[in-house]
């Protein structure tokens, strides 16, 4: 045999073999419903693809990504919500608004029997939002129930001792603080904890939304708080799951419902770790976009904007048509791994 046709022969024995070394399509759905350690993920994956969206359902009594939407200052607790928020009027006609919130370790779900060790504000993420009105005073009593040291730092203007980013501003485990200040400036802003490694302490969950209202009332709209962050599960310093309010594809399958041309003003909090940007996508619709919400007058009237961590903006549209509209992020990856979502325009 001559050299050409022992070539072709040894090209068709790695041809044969390759062909019976790779799964079939068969073996590879059920791979997607193994359980690997991280089995879940993967058919969160390949649901993605194939349905947009996952198998199962998160328990809400946990935490509910519904309820959250319009939840601040505890307002969605009845008898309970004194234990975390009071408010108080002060002679000058502006609030004392006082909170209780506390750091701690907490197992939560964010797809469908997928679990991950949190670090929490007051058991959930992302941690309560915090709402005031340009003016007022801002009191925080935290405490550390976690096993790392922890602060909280808002985004904002305050005293350099209630900034919660230097190493003897840490609050150990089993220790309190309390931060106070003024709430200004009107906008949209954050908070987080700021310990060492940070990346560590945001990516584990430790953030939130605090909003200040100007003292001259916006115009009535229906308002959605919205926080775009995602999970490295197996803590290869790269996210598995993305989200917006921590549970992948929730609003894929519990759409949000709005009505024909009413206005919308949703405040979207970028958080993300572990990724240099992030992005909001809306389908069939514009809105306009205030950067920060610190000004009066839009930067932008569009239909996708993208974001670093950190960055925020209120956004306010209207809906012209009935029907069901997808918003996602347009990183794709992002949005076929759980970032994906839908508003139902009811009339």
């Amino acid at each position: 045999m001559d050299k050409k046709h022992i070539f072709l022969v040894l090209i068709l024995a790695v041809m044969i073999f390759v062909f019976l070394a790779k799964p079939s399509y068969t073996e590879n759905m059920n791979h997607k419903k193994q359980d690997t350690g991280h089995g879940t993920q993967d058919q969160i994956h390949f649901a993605a693809h194939g349905n947009a969206g996952t198998v199962g359902e998160v328990d809400t009594n946990e935490f509910d990504p519904t309820e959250f939407l319009t939840t601040w200052n505890f307002n969605n607790l009845q008898e309970e919500r004194g234990k975390y928020y009071k408010e108080t009027a002060l002679s000058d006609g502006s609030l004392l608004r006082e909170y209780w919130i506390t750091a701690e370790n907490k197992d939560i779900e964010i797809a469908p029997g997928v679990i991950f060790p949190a670090w929490t504000f007051n058991g959930q993420v992302p941690g309560p939002t915090i709402r005031a009105t340009e003016g007022d005073t801002v009191r925080i009593h935290f405490t550390n129930k976690g096993d790392h040291p922890h602060s909280m730092h808002f985004h904002g203007f305050h005293p350099a001792e209630m900034d919660g980013a230097t190493a003897d501003q840490q609050v150990k485990p089993d220790e309190s603080f309390t931060y106070e200040f003024k709430a200004e400036p009107a906008g949209l802003h954050l908070y987080h904890c700021h310990t060492v490694p940070l990346y560590q302490h945001i990516s584990k969950g430790l953030y939130g939304t605090y909003i200040v209202d100007p003292k001259i009332d916006r115009e009535p709209a229906k308002e959605l708080i919205m926080v775009m962050n995602g999970f490295d599960t197996n803590f290869d310093e790269e996210n598995e799951i993305y989200g917006v309010n921590t549970v992948a594809f929730y609003y894929m399958d519990n759409p949000i419902k709005v009505k024909l041309n009413e206005t919308v003003r949703i405040y979207l909090v970028n958080i993300l770790e572990l990724d240099q940007i992030n992005s909001f996508h809306l389908h069939g619709n514009f809105f306009n976009e205030y950067r920060t919400g610190t000004r009066d007058t839009p930067d932008a009237f569009t239909d996708i904007i993208t974001m670093g961590q950190g960055e925020r903006s209120i956004l306010e549209l209207k809906f012209k048509f009935p029907g069901k509209f997808m918003f996602h992020a347009h990183k794709t990856e992002f949005a076929e791994k759980g970032w994906s979502g839908m508003f139902e325009v009811e009339e």
